[in-house]
């Protein structure tokens, strides 16, 4: 994770800009990791996967959220990126996975050569940063879904 933000959604979205290029594609370093990630969900070793593509982690991790209806605890690392970066940075070959082992998904990954960090933890009905906040999921999927509706009713 790099925090590539080069015309990315959160530049877009957020600062009204569209500009940098886009995050540069490592084809060998994207097999790999997806390689890695099939072989994890097919021995069973993760109980949900997603990629981290438009909108960074912070998207992967509402998603996921959204779908399971079980919250999470983002914990960003203490040193490197400046947070922003690290949520909404849209590098390429990057998987979200849960794992009832994650120690064991780590050394797995070491052994492969594919860059792997726990994130968090999942668990409660929130959305969380940690020493930033929390959204309760309800709220979330509330303003996901009612996006549209609201649009169309507005005058």
């Amino acid at each position: 994770t790099k925090g590539h933000l080069g015309q990315s959604l959160y530049l877009r979205e957020i600062t009204g800009r569209e500009d940098g290029a886009p995050p540069p594609v490592d084809l060998m370093a994207e097999r790999r990791n997806g390689d890695f990630v099939r072989g994890l969900i097919l021995k069973g070793r993760v109980s949900a996967c997603h990629d981290v593509s438009d909108g960074g982690l912070a998207v992967a991790i509402v998603e996921m959220a959204l779908a399971s209806g079980i919250g999470a605890i983002l914990e960003p690392p203490e040193e490197g990126l400046p947070l922003h970066a690290w949520l909404f940075g849209e590098d390429q070959g990057r998987y979200l996975v849960t794992a009832g082992d994650p120690d064991a998904v780590l050394a797995a990954a070491r052994k492969a050569k594919v860059p792997a960090a726990i994130v968090g933890r999942t668990g409660g009905k929130a959305l969380a940063v940690e020493g930033i906040g929390a959204l309760r999921l309800a709220e979330v999927r509330r303003v996901n879904e009612g996006w549209f509706p609201d649009y169309m009713a507005a005058p």
